[in-house]
């Protein structure tokens, strides 16, 4: 036994309990996990092997590849976390929503191509930056999500290939130089410790990009063909494969083919939807690899999945070896116990589970399957047994998103009453939000588990998965008509087009299927008329930054995160498509509303980020220039989250939402539990209302949760603005684009009378 007498310095540092350890016991202590790619680095053994063959004949290029692969990696994760005693201090099998909100509830969501960096300085070090987060500190954002950082691509023999979609390809647990090192991660990572904040990652289970696995899998070596759904064709029905282009590593499946292959029993043929359909680029959901030379010395044909591009290869999670499940997992642990992350996002979540129809004719089952909801169960579990929490982005049904809530991630994006708030604003008519938040209600949706969120990397998604699929043959009311979910779909799809596209909109761009691509003030922009941007006056941009409070106020004062981005915070316009005509050639026009933007005037003369991505024309400023301004955008912002961390509204829970005196109107109700008050015999509730039209609106607040006789407080201004009579209402009076956020709390009686006790 060494005996060997430690100094006070090393005795203090193992006795003292670490942040991390205090709020995520259950990372295991010390640990640091060193996988072998990530020590060595993507190009370290290259220059040695560089020479050989890039295929399966030389020895050494598939030994580079094993050593870069995410699945190595993942074995070398495991067995360092395997045994600890300390993965069993944390309950993990039930979702706890509010217990995630409750330890980030505002998040910033950050795109690491689009940050302008100072000179000489990378994405995670501007990220880390103790003035920055001093900032979000005194707005209110307490967690930042960094978005992919990891290598993403793939590989071409020895070269390595770019991103084919904003770093969602991943191909490696390392991460991307292009965007720092795991050091100034872990430094990004302490910075947010200290401001009360915490750092939120990202993990792929539903495929990855072409890089060594993939590679390894082309050549059936070990368990890697197990990670993919891919079938090996035989060499007599590779005449039914189409060719693969030179200069190409696959090409698409027509649906031809694809019916061919089905009828011939390799593959289960056409999905419920083909995402990103593009014809002659994407007309299936199959793609064929060309000739590939096996380690066994074989030449293969492959057909594989990808429900996005072809570049994605989707993950099998029910295959015999289990790789892609390994894989995943490890790629979670890395972010978790060795960069100090605290929670991760799902990122393509729902489509894990795909199998053959039962019924003749019909597409396979690849949404809302079981296999999926098991796998986010199994993810998330693991999540929560080492302390952290995970949220999804899951655009499919409602009941999808409930059920796979129930059992898997804590949070899910809310994909439900996005689009219905951009149709509020776009028509000054909340009937269709309302409906949305009504029938997320009835079908048990809880608000709390959801991320409100403004802009992100992704567009204005109006898909309307529940509306136009399980749904399109149910009955609503819309308009003082009897329309089905199909005809509601087309019709919402329809008003946002018009209002914020084409003539009303040039400079928002239609994407594929999905939506709109287009910044938060660039939609707020369409809809109140503006044609061009570059004539907006100063009172122009001041009703856009009234409006974009008002989404704001929408998204932060109803139970739930609150999420906002970097082009929300500088209120980014879309960059002329000139300047991104390359990235959006294949039609993939998200690209304009991507804009570099520079938070802290770090670089002023900068035209582009280090990534090179264009910088984008801004409309509310830097964020320290803001903040010296009691009307700008971001003081705006601190006011409303203000009062949603004072009065409990992220915790709260729905209990209302009530028909409106005015159809620019909208009214919710929430039972909330003020930190520090004393609870009373009846729940206070907070009411929030808002006014998505351009005119004032006086109007009653009327709902069956109200109490009559109780007082009516407005949190911003402090002050009751009246009481709630003896029919269930009270009257309130709202700005263009206004909102309220107001409390009725019961008191006690006092000499006959109810007051209200002091702030």
């Amino acid at each position: 036994m060494d005996e060997t007498p430690r100094t006070e310095a090393e005795a203090s540092s193992e006795s003292e309990i670490t942040y991390d350890e205090s709020r995520f016991p259950a990372r295991p202590r010390r640990l640091r996990p060193r996988p072998t790619a990530r020590l060595r680095g993507l190009d370290a053994t290259r220059a040695a092997a560089a020479e050989g063959a890039a295929d399966a004949s030389n020895p050494a290029y598939v030994r580079w590849l094993v050593e870069q692969s995410m699945l190595h990696d993942a074995g070398a994760l495991s067995r360092q976390v395997s045994g600890q005693s300390s993965m069993w201090a944390n309950p993990y099998a039930e979702p706890d929503a509010r217990r995630a909100v409750d330890s980030a509830s505002v998040w910033f969501t950050a795109y690491p191509i689009s940050l302008v960096n100072p000179p000489g300085q990378s994405f995670l070090a501007s990220l880390g930056s103790p003035d920055l987060w001093k900032i979000f500190s005194e707005v209110g954002i307490d967690a930042v999500h960094t978005g992919p950082v990891k290598r993403a691509g793939g590989l071409d023999g020895w070269r390595t290939t770019p991103s084919v979609d904003g770093h969602f390809d991943r191909v490696s647990t390392e991460i991307d130089p292009a965007f720092g090192t795991e050091d100034e991660f872990r430094r990004m990572c302490e910075v947010a410790a200290d401001h009360g904040g915490s750092v939120i990652d990202d993990i792929v289970p539903g495929h990855t990009g072409k890089g060594a696995d993939f590679r390894l899998a082309e050549m059936k070596h070990g368990d890697y063909a197990g990670i993919y759904h891919m079938v090996e064709i035989p060499e007599e029905d590779w005449h039914l494969l189409p060719d693969v282009p030179a200069g190409q590593d696959a090409a698409n499946l027509s649906a031809e083919a694809e019916i061919a292959l089905e009828e011939a029993g390799y593959i289960i043929g056409r999905l419920q939807r083909v995402i990103f359909y593009a014809p002659g680029v994407k007309d299936t959901n199959w793609s064929a690899t060309p000739p590939v030379l096996g380690v066994d010395g074989r030449m293969r044909r492959w057909v594989y999945l990808h429900y996005f591009k072809a570049g994605q290869p989707s993950i099998n999670w029910l295959d015999p070896s289990f790789a892609g499940m390994r894989l995943v997992i490890g790629d979670a642990l890395h972010s978790l116990s060795d960069l100090g992350t605290s929670a991760l996002r799902l990122d393509a979540n729902g489509f894990l589970g795909v199998e053959k129809s039962a019924a003749e004719g019909s597409p396979a089952w690849s949404e809302g399957h079981p296999l999926s909801e098991a796998a986010n169960h199994f993810i998330a579990g693991m999540v929560r047994k080492v302390g952290g929490f995970t949220f999804q982005e899951l655009n499919l049904t409602m009941e999808d998103i409930r059920d796979t809530g129930r059992v898997g991630a804590d949070l899910s994006y809310d994909f439900i009453t996005r689009p219905g708030y951009q149709h509020a604003l776009a028509t000054g008519d909340t009937e269709f939000l309302r409906l949305t938040l009504r029938t997320a209600l009835e079908l048990g949706i809880d608000p709390a588990s959801l991320v409100h969120a403004l802009q992100n990397h992704d567009e204005l998604t109006y898909e309307l998965v529940h509306w136009a699929t399980t749904h399109k043959d149910d009955e609503y009311t819309f308009r003082r008509r009897t329309v089905t979910g199909g005809q509601l779909a087309e019709e919402v799809r329809q008003d946002l087009l018009d209002k914020l596209t084409g003539e009303a909109g040039p400079y928002n761009r239609v994407f594929t299927t999905n939506g709109i691509a287009s910044t938060t003030a660039s939609v707020v922009a369409a809809a109140q008329g503006h044609r061009d941007l570059d004539s907006l006056t100063p009172d122009d941009v001041e009703r856009i930054k009234r409006a974009h409070l008002l989404l704001a106020m929408f998204n932060a004062w109803q139970p739930g995160v609150f999420a906002l981005s970097g082009w929300d915070l500088v209120g980014s316009l879309p960059l002329p498509t000139e300047k991104v005509s390359d990235l959006i050639a294949t039609g993939d026009t998200r690209w304009v509303e991507r804009g570099a933007h520079d938070l802290m005037d770090v670089n002023p003369d900068a035209t582009e980020s280090t990534s090179g991505m264009p910088v984008a024309r801004t409309l509310y400023g830097s964020l320290p220039l803001q903040v010296a301004d009691p009307d700008s955008f971001l003081s705006g912002l601190a006011r409303v989250i203000a009062v949603r961390r004072e009065y409990g509204i992220a915790t709260g829970r729905t209990v209302d939402v009530p028909d409106v005196a005015h159809p620019a109107m909208l009214v919710l109700v929430h039972e909330v539990e003020v930190p520090g008050a004393e609870p009373g015999p009846t729940p206070t509730l907070q009411v929030t209302v808002l006014n998505f039209g351009p005119e004032p609106i006086e109007g009653t607040v009327r709902s069956s949760a109200f109490e009559p006789r109780v007082p009516v407080r407005d949190l911003s201004a402090g002050a009751e603005i009246g009481w709630v009579d003896d029919l269930q209402s009270f009257g309130v009076w709202l700005a263009p684009y206004g909102g309220m956020a107001l409390l009725l709390q019961p008191q006690p009686d006092s000499g006959g009378e109810k007051t209200l006790s002091e702030d």
